[in-house]
């Protein structure tokens, strides 16, 4: 070979690698086309199951690192998405974008946070910038579990909604089941001996806690038990609601064994009042809440069974469907997803 030739010395296996592998690398060395090798390093459909094995084996043998924007460049994606909140305390938007960026992070695609604050201004302003930086699709996490107005359907990017479905039926929306989380509350307590079940829930504006109190009302109707103070008891979503709530109960309906909250703040308000009467959680009233969110139900005596929302499984659903939309399959309609039970001390078989 010459002095001046540019020509890199080979081995059996390959080129030898002076400098960053190339796709042409990768490509030569799995026997395969440049075309059908970035194919099956960015994961399409059209490339056989061993054909991509051996590509990825030899992107790996040559550490084969992929430009991203030189991929963008091919595939005509930023490897960006958008998800575009209007939860202020990100109570229900951090654990969806948590589920989210784990499903976008085996893609390795990028989340762009836009917390629009619940001002509509503002949410149009966040959609422009991210449209601008080219994201390929979005995400939208409302602030409540209700219907919220439509971004449309002129947009050039696939959209989701997540938490707070779309008022539009032709969008497709994940929500969670809470008409199954009420059932799922109830029967719980039921499966324990339960027989004298309250339900304390929030402010009956939100759909979440309408579609709670018709989940448990129907669960006691199946075992033909009435719903102890003859009433659900809605209010607000609060620790003092929770507490003026048990204390009329409790003089209305004094023989009550379990109370389910609508949320995980009123049943720390239950507990409050349970304890100040006496009244020993769980041997004499047990107590199961909603959300699971860990600060008050680890923290509350005796730590509280609660329902959990399983948001971080609807982030990765979002994800998972957002990335079929990004490849032309978009649905429509509303998605559930099912919530989870988590049993602590709080709640406990009668003796």
């Amino acid at each position: 070979m010459s002095r001046g030739s540019t020509e890199q010395p080979s081995t059996a296996d390959g080129p030898r690698q002076t400098g960053r592998a190339t796709l042409r690398d990768v490509a030569k060395l799995a026997g395969v086309s440049i075309a059908t090798a970035s194919k099956a390093l960015n994961n399409q459909p059209q490339v056989r199951a061993e054909t991509r094995t051996r590509v990825l084996q030899a992107a790996e043998q040559l550490s084969f690192s992929p430009n991203t924007l030189a991929q963008g460049l091919i595939t005509q994606r930023s490897g960006t998405v958008g998800l575009l909140t209007s939860d202020l305390e990100g109570r229900f938007s951090i654990p969806i974008l948590m589920g989210a960026e784990d499903a976008f992070g085996s893609d390795q695609t990028s989340v762009f946070l836009c917390d629009a604050r619940g001002d509509n201004l503002r949410e149009r302003h966040h959609l422009r910038a991210l449209l601008s930086r080219r994201v390929d699709g979005l995400i939208v996490v409302g602030a409540r579990p209700d219907a919220r107005p439509s971004l449309g359907r002129d947009l050039p990017v696939p959209v989701i909604y997540a938490y707070s479905p779309s008022d539009d039926p032709a969008d497709l929306s994940l929500v969670t089941d809470n008409v199954g989380g009420g059932r799922m509350a109830v029967d719980h307590l039921i499966r324990h001996g339960r027989r004298r079940i309250a339900h304390i829930t929030g402010d009956p504006s939100y759909g979440a806690a309408q579609d709670r109190a018709r989940g448990a009302l129907d669960r006691l109707a199946e075992e033909g038990l009435p719903l102890a103070g003859d009433q659900v008891w809605f209010g607000a979503w609060s620790e003092a609601w929770g507490r003026g709530a048990t204390r009329m109960l409790l003089q209305r309906d004094p023989d009550i064994d379990a109370i389910f909250a609508g949320s995980d703040e009123i049943a720390r308000g239950v507990l409050d009042v349970l304890h100040q009467e006496k009244l020993a959680v769980p041997t004499q009233v047990a107590v199961i809440g909603f959300d699971n969110w860990n600060i008050l139900a680890v923290n509350a005596r005796p730590p509280l069974t609660t329902i959990d929302m399983n948001l971080e499984a609807l982030g990765r659903l979002a994800a998972q469907r957002l990335f079929a939309a990004i490849d032309g399959t978009l649905g429509s309609g509303v998605e559930t997803v099912a919530p989870r039970l988590i049993t602590r001390e709080s709640t406990a078989p009668l003796d």
